[in-house]
């Protein structure tokens, strides 16, 4: 019964609040509708935070859309083991790098007080399940060598099953705990999604490629001679 909440259940859950929270945020009120940046507040960390967990979490999730997408493709690509162990350890090294961004932006929320004044609670609550998400994922890369193959015989097939709403728990059930962690908490990325900043990232500006444009006219106050 377990099984069949957390991975048959949830994920329909997670993905309907994703949806009409969103939409309704987005509808109603559309101006926290933003990353709601700290940037001015403080820089230099947010940098060299920020700039790393963009690339390298883009990546990895490049890589987990394309096995989902195109599992035999994905599996084709990686039937030679020079190319199988590139991946691995490029895996790695992208999922340490999102670490090491996700504490460094962490420690700057808790060690900058204004930066810890705009912290909401639902910036929290996000933060400490990205940290489980990625913390998760570095050791299943470390531990579970070849995740790029048994990806695409495992979790593939069970997310198509969910996608034909006709999900196939077992897929999901018979693979290791932190397997089942990573995949689960996932789902609570997307249910935690659209009540916190993070649904500025499926913003699209197309109104700026239809609006008038704008002329700056700059001035400078001159001398008296």
């Amino acid at each position: 019964m377990a099984d069949l909440i957390l991975f048959g259940v949830f994920p329909y859950v997670a993905m309907a609040l994703a949806i009409g929270v969103g939409l309704y945020r987005y509808t109603i009120d559309r101006y926290s509708w933003s990353s709601q940046s700290s940037q001015f507040l403080e820089s230099r960390a947010l940098f060299w935070g920020s700039l790393p967990w963009h690339y390298a979490l883009l990546l990895i999730l490049l890589a987990h859309f394309l096995a989902f997408l195109i599992p035999a493709g994905w599996g084709s690509l990686l039937g030679s083991p020079a190319r199988l162990i590139l991946l691995e350890v490029t895996g790695m090294a992208l999922g340490i790098t999102t670490l090491i961004a996700l504490v460094i932006l962490i420690l700057r929320r808790v060690s900058n007080d204004r930066v810890n004044a705009v912290t909401s609670r639902i910036d929290w609550l996000l933060l400490a399940v990205l940290l489980v998400q990625v913390t998760s994922g570095v050791y299943i890369a470390i531990s579970l060598r070849w995740g790029g193959t048994w990806y695409v015989h495992t979790v593939s097939p069970w997310l198509w099953s969910l996608l034909k709403l006709d999900p196939q728990i077992s897929y999901l059930a018979n693979l290791p705990w932190i397997v089942q962690l990573h995949a689960v908490n996932a789902f609570l990325l997307v249910a935690i999604f659209p009540f916190s900043r993070l649904v500025h990232v499926v913003s699209i500006p197309l109104g700026y490629l239809g609006r008038p444009y704008q002329v700056v006219i700059w001035y400078r106050q001159r001398r008296s001679s």
